[in-house]
């Protein structure tokens, strides 16, 4: 049901009827006030004081600023350029660029509707009764509007609006940090592949020269043709991992470069010069868990989307109590066009209204248990996402503790197989030993040197997903 106020209109000049104000003053000083009065809070949750796992004596409290350029402790300038060239032309990126620029907008619409409407409008007419001459009649005026926002349903569509463009930011920076990691594994697998490719091609010479060795001795009577067949199987099988390991390299490079906004085959002069993999610095910058979860562009964005869901909380609840409106409007009336720069006639009028649900079968009040129930659905999301955060940086740590040890055996392991193998070649040349051992020395090493090259790159990798974990990658 709709009351409105009497409208006082009149010609020429004079004053307007302060009848619409009254009532509007009456309604604004009576009205009820929102039942929702507490303010927007995160979930109270029991974050730890430090992390169960470290995985070096020096740790440093990080910088933002070191975590925020973290690829460049890699000291590797193709993976600095690849990094930058990501966080500028990576189609994920510019999709939530767009999305922010987007959310922007929708909150500056909603701060226009807190502010009064004025539109400018003429009209010209042309009419006849009966057998009286036709008439003409021009008009030009402006007309405005406003709607007071009694009970704060606007300010409250407005703080939501704002809050999804603070969420939106928070995800473009949360897509920056995982673009700029998968760009940081993939850049750090291909190298690791480049590393087991020479593994493989050095092995494979080795072999080569042993099945030469062989087919000497199996030609000189000293072994027979079995040695020979078990050696060029070795060979074989050796030289079959060579082509597996290019594929795997041009699809890593080709997956490179779509991370990086660049055709497939863009990158081809990035596997023409090998290099090592690319090893963190040292000293391992740390945060304290509270800081990684101020740090975390994910968590941000949860905090957001709970400021939002309270304000359309409160939006939905304003909504059920009565609305205001003002609106006017002065022109000038004219029977020629000439006239209403001469001689017109001018006209205003003034009009105040107030809305009052009386009866909607409920509606109003499931729309605010609608409105609560996704603000209790953001806030489990906050706490769902601020567990993954904590257990991100544990798993990650974990995994570089262990890798790092592991590593240290495998170097070992990879030490005695070298020499294993050497001299079971000088023995095998010497008639001293049977060729089954030689065999079994070149498996070994292959399978000492490829864990070990596969460890480093892991080791490597782990750097990457903790400074992920720990929110870095964003300003």
């Amino acid at each position: 049901m709709t009351l409105k106020t009497h409208e006082a209109s009149r010609s020429g000049r004079g004053s307007v009827s302060t009848l619409a104000l009254a009532v509007l003053t009456s309604f604004a000083v009576t009205g009820c006030a929102s039942l929702l009065g507490k303010t927007g809070q995160t979930p109270d949750l029991e974050i730890p004081t430090h992390w169960s796992t470290t995985v070096s004596s020096n740790n440093v409290p990080a910088a933002s600023s070191s975590l925020a350029q973290w690829w460049e402790g890699f000291n590797d300038p193709h993976l600095g350029t690849l990094v930058t060239q990501a966080l500028q032309a990576n189609t994920s990126i510019r999709s939530a660029q767009a999305a922010l620029q987007q959310s922007r907008a929708l909150r500056d619409v909603k701060t226009a509707g807190m502010l009064p409407g004025v539109n400018a409008s003429g009209s010209a007419g042309r009419s006849k009764s009966g057998d009286n001459e036709a008439s003409n009649s021009f008009r030009a005026g402006l007309d405005a509007s406003w709607e007071p926002d009694i009970f704060g349903g606007k300010r409250s569509t407005l703080i939501a609006s704002e809050a999804d463009a603070q969420a939106a930011e928070t995800t473009l920076a949360d897509v920056q940090v995982s673009i700029a990691a998968e760009v940081a594994l993939a850049y750090i697998q291909l190298r690791g592949q480049q590393a087991q490719l020479l593994i493989a091609q050095n092995n494979l010479a080795s072999q080569s020269e042993t099945l030469q060795i062989t087919d000497w001795r199996a030609q000189a009577g000293l072994i027979t043709s079995l040695e020979v067949e078990q050696s060029r199987a070795a060979t074989e099988q050796t030289r079959a991992q060579v082509p597996a390991l290019e594929a795997s390299i041009a699809k890593t490079r080709h997956s490179l470069a779509v991370l990086t906004g660049q055709p497939p085959d863009s990158l081809q002069t990035l596997t023409t010069s090998p290099t090592p993999v690319p090893q963190a610095a040292p000293d391992l910058a740390l945060t304290i868990p509270a800081q990684t979860l101020r740090q975390r562009p994910d968590v941000r964005t949860a905090e957001h989307r709970i400021t939002a869901a309270l304000a359309r909380v409160r939006a939905a609840d304003a909504a059920r109590y009565p609305g205001f409106s003002i609106g006017g409007s002065l022109g000038l009336n004219a029977l020629t066009l000439a006239g209403l720069t001469n001689g017109a006639t001018l006209a205003s009028s003034l009009l105040a209204s107030v809305s009052v649900p009386l009866f909607d079968g409920g509606a109003a009040r499931s729309q605010v248990l609608a409105q609560e129930a996704a603000l209790e659905q953001a806030r489990v999301n906050y706490q769902a996402v601020v567990l993954t955060a904590l257990k991100d940086v544990e798993d990650a740590l974990v995994a570089l503790q262990g890798d790092r040890s592991r590593l240290i055996h495998l170097q070992s392991a990879a030490t005695a197989a070298a020499n294993a193998d050497l001299m079971a070649q000088q023995r095998y040349s010497s008639g001293l030993i049977d060729f089954q051992t030689v065999l079994q020395t070149q498996r070994t090493l292959l399978s000492a040197q490829d864990s070990v090259a596969s460890t480093q790159a892991d080791i490597s990798a782990d750097h990457v997903r903790l400074y992920k974990a720990l929110g870095g990658g964003w300003n």
